[in-house]
């Protein structure tokens, strides 16, 4: 998967020039954490929430609401935005995004192809797009806990009974659990009835159970 199937494409933006309150205001409305500065195409910088709420007067000055609220009016986004942007781009895959993203400690990526803003991918989009899809949320059917089938040859057999009793299958992921030599698996099946696939992996000398969703 890369960061094209999943990213945000509609954006919105600011330019450089637009004044802290408005881009404040274009946040809240939107809920947005963050917003590319983008002039002519180009992306200048992002300004986020944390830096807007660090905008405070001077220690010992005395700024009244009236004033502060007239700094903010006055003030571009360009007084504060982060210039130095972590970008990716639309075909980078989505683990070298999320490592990117980990190690930079930020909750979302600046898509560019080329020059150009092509959309913005965050850590939800990430969750949501990888996580459900693996772990099958929201998909129909059962899964099943294979304890102690998380080798190849463990997994093999596990396969050959699921295709004995000729089910659908909607996904498979491993379990590590701490201070177990071996990994868990877990089969995901599109049915409503696993009581023959449990039979048949009792049969073959796994302990299965149905995991809930």
């Amino acid at each position: 998967m890369l960061v094209k199937d999943v990213m945000t494409t509609k954006v919105i933006t600011v330019s450089s020039d637009t004044p802290l309150a408005e881009a404040k205001r274009i946040m809240r409305a939107n809920r947005l954490k963050r917003l590319p500065v983008v002039d002519k195409d180009k992306l200048m910088g992002v300004v986020t929430e944390n830096r807007l709420e660090r905008i405070r007067p001077r220690e010992g000055a005395t700024v009244s609401v009236w004033e502060l609220s007239a700094l903010f009016e006055r003030t571009p986004v360009s007084k504060i935005m982060q210039k130095d942007v972590i970008t990716v781009t639309p075909d980078t895959t989505v683990e070298e995004a999320v490592a990117l993203a980990q190690e930079n400690k930020i909750g979302a990526l600046i898509v560019l192809e080329g020059k150009k803003l092509a959309g913005i991918v965050t850590t939800n989009d990430f969750f949501y797009s990888i996580a459900n899809r693996v772990l099958g949320i929201g998909d129909p059917g059962m899964r099943v806990m294979v304890t102690g089938a998380g080798e190849a040859a463990d997994m093999e057999k596990v396969m050959g009974c699921i295709a004995r009793l000729k089910l659908p299958l909607v996904s498979v992921h491993l379990l590590k659990v701490p201070k177990k030599k071996k990994k868990d698996a877990v089969v995901h099946v599109n049915t409503e009835n696993v009581d023959g696939l449990l039979g048949e992996l009792k049969k073959i000398g796994y302990m299965a159970s149905v995991r809930k969703r």
